[in-house]
């Protein structure tokens, strides 16, 4: 159903605001923000889709306490949930005893340049933040309550949800949605087992639900998550990778494919769940469908919002107060709701995109210390396989985490023995393996300087039937030397001495692609794909704002 005019509730609301400063609006499919100095008022619209119900007074109080309850996480942000009333004299009023006419939650307020859609647009999200979000995420999860529910039945129920909002919202065709809820339903037979598994396992928890950039900020100096998921317990009792897998995709949609990889290999760093990184392609694609239907119900939204919102200039869905009240004109509107129905298109076509059938590759690279290997393996990861790129397994932080420690913790000498080593190299290999198997792509990143560790790859490869490349990077002892003394806040334990010791050994002969670690990062990531025949293929290109869609494909 179309937004009911809340107009009354708007007016009261925007004049209590007012005296905070000038009144900011900001619309989305399911509610209503307006913002004054430091203060924030989110009202839910008089909605009813598909997958929510905010139609009458009462359900609407409901989803705002529901609100307030699932963000505790984010600590200060929210302050409460007042009640919008019939006062005597027929005017309404805050928490009154009359008639419940409405509610809305209260929050503080921060600089909207917070929003982490926001910062990505404006290159303003950092690598650290995005590895600090992925701490707190995996936390969050582990924290999480457990559910029952099984994950394929789950799953399944999503399909469904998806197939019938999109033909609500009147998106595509009924023969696309027809041919696009198949291909969901092929790829769910094959991950039904899996997905069961998780359940089984505890995967299943009450997550946020609904974590997209937009839904985080920088709240506090730290990632704060908010908005979580409230209209409907079912729809946020889900697999965590799942939960992950919203902002994996925005990410990806936004393109910034790096730090979705990164996101996804950070978090991957605090829990179990590696063996199962080849379902992140159809949970991403869920996602996708889920941002196409709900951008194209806002789209609709927009169109009759002119009589119903005190507003200055509408564009995409985002409304600007003034303390003056006048509507928009109906040229805004549709030039917002064009803009809606646009993006939601291109959120179903990046879902077919992640449906694609890529094979998951091998790629190692080796070389001593200081050449620049992890650097590389960012770089690489993102390029290859299915969305979100490759899993990077490293022996640093693979030692770290045999050793019971934090990544940036120092080991003693002892933990770099031979046979430590050895170890830490198998470990490796059998997480691979697992990633392999379950469809994903993985870079192992090491030194590689003795041709046992080098042979076992091929060996691993050819157990697992992927494409192998192997890399080894080269430079002057003196620049490797140089960039170990500079290194700060990096895994690695090497030294000089540590560089110099590896000089003296031998290495045995270097079958792998020798590459000159001088190169840009980008550059030794092109000649690694085009040597191992690991070609991008995909709409867009550099610059292009489909290039999100790029999938990397390798042979079979």
């Amino acid at each position: 159903m179309a937004a009911v005019p809340q107009t009354e509730t708007l007016d009261f609301l925007t004049r209590r605001l007012a005296g905070h400063g000038p009144v900011e609006r900001i619309d989305t499919h399911a509610s209503i923000v307006l913002m004054a100095g430091d203060h924030v008022l989110k009202l839910k619209r008089a909605v009813r889709f598909p997958f929510l119900d905010f139609s009458t007074p009462r359900r609407r109080l409901a989803a705002c306490r529901a609100e307030l309850a699932v963000n505790a996480g984010a600590g200060r942000l929210y302050r409460g949930v007042h009640r919008i009333t019939r006062a005597t004299d027929g005017g309404l009023a805050l928490d009154g005893a009359g008639r419940l006419v409405d509610a809305v939650v209260a929050m503080r307020r921060f600089p909207q340049d917070n929003l982490f859609d926001r910062m990505v647009q404006d290159g303003r999200l950092t690598p650290a933040l995005v590895t600090d979000l992925a701490r707190r995420l995996a936390t969050a999860h582990a924290e999480a309550p457990v559910s029952k529910a099984r994950g394929a039945a789950a799953m399944a129920d999503l399909v469904a949800l998806n197939d019938r909002s999109l033909r609500a919202c009147g998106l595509v065709p009924d023969r696309e949605a027809d041919a696009l809820t198949a291909l969901f339903q092929d790829r769910l037979s094959r991950h039904a087992a899996r997905l069961d598994a998780r359940g089984r396992e505890g995967k299943v928890r009450r997550c946020h639900g609904d974590l997209t950039l937009r839904n985080i900020c920088l709240f506090g100096g730290v990632p704060t998550p908010f908005d979580a998921l409230e209209f409907d317990e079912r729809l946020a009792t889900i697999d965590v990778l799942y939960d992950l897998a919203f902002v994996l995709m925005d990410l990806w949609h936004r393109g910034r494919p790096d730090l979705a990889n990164l996101l996804f290999n950070r978090y991957l760093d605090e829990t179990d769940d590696a063996p199962d990184a080849g379902l992140m392609p159809f949970l991403m694609a869920l996602r996708a469908v889920i941002r196409a239907h709900v951008t194209a119900s806002q789209a609709i939204a927009t169109e009759p919002m002119a009589g119903q919102a005190a507003a200055g200039k509408t564009t995409a869905g985002k409304t600007t107060v003034s303390k003056t009240t006048c509507a928009p004109t109906d040229g805004d509107a549709e030039a917002g709701a064009t803009a809606l129905r646009g993006e939601a298109t291109a959120y179903l076509a990046l879902a077919r995109d992640l449906l694609a059938e890529i094979p998951p590759c091998l790629v190692a690279v080796g070389g001593l210390s200081g050449s620049g290997k992890s650097t590389l393996a960012a770089a690489l990861a993102p390029r290859l396989g299915a969305a979100p790129g490759a899993r990077i397994v490293s022996s640093d932080r693979t030692r770290k985490r045999l050793h019971g420690v934090v990544p940036l913790t120092r080991l003693p000498p002892g933990a770099y023995a031979a046979s430590v080593s050895e170890q830490v190299y198998a470990t490796m290999r059998d997480e691979a393996a697992g990633v392999l198997a379950g469809g994903a792509s993985v870079v192992l990143d090491a030194v590689f300087d003795r041709p046992a560790e080098r042979e076992a790859v091929a060996g691993l490869a050819a157990s697992c039937g992927v494409t192998v490349q192997g890399v080894w990077l080269q430079a002057p002892l003196a620049i490797l030397a140089d960039r170990i003394a500079i290194r700060r806040n990096d895994p690695s334990d090497a030294t000089p001495a540590i560089l110099a010791d590896q000089a003296r050994r031998d290495c045995g002969a270097i079958t792998w692609l020798r590459l000159d670690a001088g190169e840009s990062p980008e550059a030794l990531a092109a000649d690694v794909m085009r040597a191992g025949r690991l070609d991008a293929s995909g709409r867009g290109g550099e610059g292009d704002p489909a290039a999100h869609s790029v999938l990397n494909r390798v042979p079979a």
